[in-house]
């Protein structure tokens, strides 16, 4: 299994999304509890904002997740600056509810290049520099959404299941050289992208409430971290059942 973090101190975080949301709220609970931590996303002003509540003791590089040049840029500022990197979390993801007869296909290659085609170049950057250690670990925020098909979820779904499906991999073949991998699931959380719902979302948990689940789950030496527990064990319920059950009683739940 993954080696435990109790103590964050001066562990070296690159949190990549972390502008808003989840990244936004562990990249202060990070530096709160004593980490150094290096903040990319697009806006180096909202970025600014985001160091300084913390007090302004992050890093920060201003990166396009879906950019491979971009992305890479600000893990070359980085090694620069530290040399390398204790825990490595890819946040970024973008979201646009859909549904089959309002496929867009520019939306749908914009959430395939920052839920996915991003994270992997994420992984290029990292993994090497983890292996040559032969310490460190690496996670990405995934989604319950990727258990099974939702509706509203055509894309954003799919990209998700391939994360997880991408974090077990690597998992197989990182874990025996001692490199941690993680993946979070979370349920429904307050961010600016779940604001885009309009349905009721069960057990709806805040972006500081999220981000100590994540770190909480680091506490512990499991593969996956999945908050809330009392949704996230329904979810994983659902996603066990035979399609003649899972189809019926989603489209019931959901009144789709």
């Amino acid at each position: 299994m993954n080696p435990r973090i109790a103590d964050w101190s001066d562990q070296r975080v690159w949190l990549l999304g972390a502008s808003t949301g989840i990244g936004a709220a562990l990249a202060g609970l990070l530096l709160a509890r004593g980490a150094r931590v290096a903040l990319s996303a697009r806006s180096a002003v909202r970025l600014a904002e985001v160091a300084a509540a913390g007090g302004g003791r992050a890093l920060v590089l201003p990166c396009d997740a879906a950019d491979a040049a971009s992305l890479h840029a600000a893990w070359d500022a980085l090694l620069a600056e530290w040399g390398g990197v204790d825990v490595a979390l890819y946040v970024a993801g973008d979201y646009v509810p859909m549904r089959a007869w309002e496929l867009d296909m520019a939306k749908a290659r914009r959430m395939i290049d920052v839920n996915l085609v991003g994270a992997i170049s994420f992984a290029a950057c990292v993994v090497p520099q983890l292996l040559r250690q032969g310490n460190g670990q690496i996670g990405f925020v995934a989604s319950v959404a990727g258990y099974r098909g939702l509706p509203k979820s055509l894309i954003y779904g799919p990209t998700k299941a391939a994360l997880i499906n991408f974090a077990e991999a690597l998992y197989l073949d990182l874990r025996p050289k001692g490199i941690g991998v993680r993946v979070i699931n979370p349920g429904f959380v307050a961010t600016p992208l779940t604001a885009q719902n309009d349905f009721a979302m069960p057990a709806l948990l805040t972006a500081e409430q999220a981000a100590l689940a994540t770190i909480d789950g680091f506490a512990g030496s499991a593969f996956e971290i999945h908050y809330p527990k009392r949704f996230t064990r329904v979810m994983i319920l659902l996603a066990h059942l035979p399609y003649r059950l899972y189809f019926p009683l989603v489209r019931f739940l959901s009144g789709a």
